[in-house]
């Protein structure tokens, strides 16, 4: 398995939005992966109902059960994820028991991990990214971009659920950069 990175160059993330936001579901796919942080077994089987209430109201905790850890978690969606939510409703409306990014197949499934990772590859290549791109990319640029804001590593490092700072800085991408930026720096 490759190691992939986080997208850390603003404009990368905004031209990525605007590749995929003709197709609403994989629009969605993106934003939410990048501002809420979550595994991509926890985001494909994310419902409706999960995000909003019968009517399409976006809800102001969402609940889930981790996949990998059983734990649960609860989290506020930003402007930018409610934003993409509430479009989503305009455009596809709301059904409560259907999963956010339902397979084209026509039998309420997600999409599988290997699709979510073609959307992501195919939008992140179309702008110029060449770094390896997965579905883990999501979840470390959520990371990498609240570590660049200020967000304390040990709250991340929570949220993550991660043993030490050190793991969650490595995974996020901020070690690597530390390093580049000695060979970078260093002019004798």
């Amino acid at each position: 398995m490759n190691m992939v990175e986080p997208i850390r160059d603003l404009t990368q993330i905004e031209a990525v939005k605007k590749i995929l936001k003709p197709n609403m579901r994989d629009y969605l796919l993106f934003v939410m992966g990048i501002n809420t942080g979550l595994r991509i077994s926890d985001l494909l089987a994310l419902k409706q109902c999960d995000i909003m209430d019968d009517s399409g109201k976006v809800l102001d905790f969402v609940r889930i059960r981790e996949k990998k850890t059983r734990k649960q978690k609860v989290f506020r969606l930003n402007k930018s994820a409610r934003k993409a939510v509430e479009e989503y409703v305009e455009h596809y409306g709301c059904t409560p028991g259907r999963y956010l990014f339902v397979s084209r197949k026509g039998d309420n499934r997600p999409i599988s991990r290997v699709q979510a990772w073609e959307i992501l590859n195919n939008a992140a290549h179309a702008v110029g990214i060449r770094e390896n791109i997965g579905t883990h990319t999501l979840r470390k640029t959520f990371g990498y971009h609240a570590y660049r804001q200020g967000t304390d590593i040990t709250l991340l490092m929570r949220v993550f659920n991660h043993s030490t700072p050190a793991i969650t800085l490595s995974y996020i991408g901020i070690t690597q950069d530390q390093i580049d930026n000695v060979y970078v720096n260093l002019n004798l």
